[in-house]
């Protein structure tokens, strides 16, 4: 098939790269012109494990082109996957603003039938907003259906290749056959492709994450109770995640989540209920939770140094929102770079893939290491926030030598309690008992 994908952010690329790794000719349409340079040129513009192999494959083979010329991308394909941005506005919702600019670009520019496909996170009804922008122009037969994406970043290329599920919202069954022909080769396991109506499906992306974060939320409200009572989150962890109508994941306790997708879908679907006239008090708790559990553990540093961080060189471990990507978007270590400057502390970073776009936020305001134990060299605490894999069994004779005090403040509970207690240093963690010097 000839697929064209309008966007090459993370979802836009992700999803032209491994259509285009099952056989289909897929062409990648974005304004931005250095982005598109860089890309024909063979170069990423985003770290996602894997997704660079099939990349380089399949631009070497041809199936896989980019363009900034809209015309010039959609000719011919059988269908048109929208992959815009859908940034909150200030009020939470979702802003359609660039997913309706192309919509209105579509209606003059197709020339033959296609299948417009909303791979975006949208609020309900917005594939009815689509199709009315296209038709607003447009001189041929189109469908416009809403097919939600499921991707976690740093295993994107596995749910991709391998979905737990397809979700498509259509009633048309001349696009049905085209997603089910789209579709075949990423289910012949049997894994299944579930339609439904467009509203139902955008919802379904809605409620999934939201679900996701409320289960995250949830356990960091018991770890926060577990603090209190003295009862041990990790253990409470594998007591409840072992009940199969509840599951293990997502259940791990730390300082929040963060990313492109929970923060801005919770927001949204409250905008939504909001503008249904339904108080969603669940969600609101989630986001409120969730905000102070993003430095939930300054108020424990700051009384560990008699409540002056004032001149304190504070490291910190990793940047992005979770391993295995450079995405910094929510990510809880940009609030407490913000808090710790602002408390009069020094800051000194590392992160083994986000340090440019943390460069690109912040700036010249921290310090950026060239390895863990450049960040922690002459530092007076260690903070984790994000639990990349090396910094699970770090060399810890290395770490004493660095350090001014042995103290670390783990948002990730990636150490056990009792090697930390044998190793002598003060230890905080989230929802477990704190190990003192």
């Amino acid at each position: 098939m000839k697929i064209a994908v309008v966007g090459t952010g993370y979802v836009g690329l992700v999803t032209g790269t491994c259509f285009a790794e099952t056989g289909n000719y897929v062409t990648c349409v974005d304004v931005d012109v250095k982005k598109v340079e860089k890309l024909r040129k063979g170069k990423m513009t985003i770290y996602e494990p894997g997704l660079d192999v099939l990349f380089d494959r399949n631009t070497k083979e041809g199936r896989l082109k980019f363009t900034t010329e809209l015309a010039e991308g959609i000719e011919g394909a059988e269908v048109i996957f929208l992959a815009l941005p859908t940034p909150p506005g200030e009020d939470g919702s979702a802003d359609l603003k660039y997913i309706l600019g192309v919509a209105d670009a579509l209606g003059h520019t197709m020339k033959e039938y296609a299948v417009i496909i909303d791979k975006s996170t949208v609020p309900v009804g917005t594939a009815e907003r689509v199709r009315a922008a296209v038709a607003k122009n447009a001189t041929v037969e189109f469908d416009v259906i809403s097919n939600p994406e499921f991707l976690r970043e740093g295993v994107a290329v596995d749910d991709f290749m391998k979905p737990d599920r397809v979700v498509i919202g259509t009633n048309s069954n001349r696009a049905k056959a085209v997603m089910e022909k789209l579709y075949a080769p990423l289910v012949r396991q049997g894994n299944p492709i579930i339609f439904m109506d467009e509203r139902s499906a955008e919802m379904t992306k809605y409620a999934a994450n939201a679900f996701l974060a409320m289960k995250i939320t949830f356990m960091n409200e018991i770890a926060n109770l577990c603090e209190k009572t003295g009862a041990d989150v990790d253990s409470v962890r594998k007591g409840i995640g072992t009940d199969s109508r509840i599951g293990k994941r997502f259940l791990f306790a730390g300082i929040g989540y963060g990313g492109s997708c929970f923060p801005k879908d919770v927001q949204a679907l409250a905008k939504t209920a909001a503008e249904y006239d339904y108080d969603f008090k669940i969600l609101k708790s989630v986001m409120g939770v969730n905000e102070k559990q993003k430095t939930k553990l300054l108020p424990r540093l700051k009384a560990y140094f008699n409540g002056d961080l004032k001149g304190k060189t504070i490291a910190l471990w990793g940047l992005a929102f979770k391993p295995h990507t450079d995405d910094i978007r929510e990510a809880p270590a940009l609030y407490n770079i913000k808090a710790l400057r602002r408390a009069g502390a020094k800051v000194v970073v590392f992160d083994p893939e986000a340090m440019d776009n943390v460069k690109g936020e912040v700036g010249k305001k921290v310090k950026y290491a060239k390895n863990p134990y450049d960040a922690v060299e002459g530092a007076d605490a260690l903070m984790i926030m994000t639990e990349w894999p090396e910094f699970r069994t770090p060399d810890f004779e290395k770490l004493n030598a660095s350090l001014k005090n042995k103290v670390i403040f783990d948002g990730r509970n990636l150490y056990e309690l009792e090697d930390m207690a044998k190793m002598g240093y003060e230890y905080h963690s989230i929802g477990r008992k704190t190990v003192k010097q």
